[in-house]
C-alpha cells in the first residue's frame, strides 16, 4: 500500500525505471583511464613509502654501528659466524661429531619410578606408608 502511495506521488524506489525497461545507466568512457591513474598513484605512493622506510633503516643502522664501535660489540651475524667456525675447528680433528648433553630426566628409568613412588608416599598418611614399605 505504501509503495502505491509513493508511486502515485512520484516518490517510488529509484530502480523502478529499470524494471519497466527505462533508461539504463551508461558507463563512463573515461572510467578505465581514471582507474589506471588511480592504480599508478597507489604504486607511486607505495614506492615513496618504501624509500622512506629504507632511508630510516639506513640511518638506524649507521647509529647501531656507531654504538657497536663505541662499545666493541660485534654484529650478530659476525658473532654467529665466529662461533660456527670455532665449532668446526674443534670438530676438525675429531673422527666423530661432538656429543650433545643428555637432558635431565632422560636415562635410567628406575630412578624415575623410585622418585614417583617417593612422591606418592609423601602424601599418604603414616599407617599406609608403613604398610606399603613392608
Amino acid at each position: 500500500m505504501n509503495f502505491i502511495m509513493k508511486a502515485a506521488m512520484g516518490g517510488g524506489p529509484p530502480d523502478v525505471g529499470k524494471m519497466l525497461g527505462g533508461e539504463e545507466k551508461e558507463e563512463d568512457p573515461d572510467a578505465a583511464k581514471k582507474e589506471e591513474e588511480r592504480q599508478e598513484a597507489l604504486r607511486q605512493q607505495e614506492e615513496e613509502r618504501k624509500a622512506k622506510y629504507a632511508k630510516m633503516e639506513a640511518e638506524r643502522e649507521v647509529m647501531r654501528q656507531g654504538i657497536r664501535d663505541k662499545y666493541g660489540i660485534k654484529k650478530r651475524e659476525e658473532a654467529e659466524a665466529e662461533a660456527a667456525a670455532a665449532a668446526e675447528e674443534t670438530a676438525a680433528g675429531s673422527l666423530t661429531r661432538p656429543k650433545k648433553a643428555v637432558p635431565a630426566g632422560c636415562g635410567d628409568e628406575e630412578e624415575e619410578e623410585e622418585s614417583i613412588m617417593d612422591t606418592v608416599m609423601k602424601y599418604l598418611p603414616g599407617p599406609l606408608q608403613d604398610m606399603l614399605k613392608k
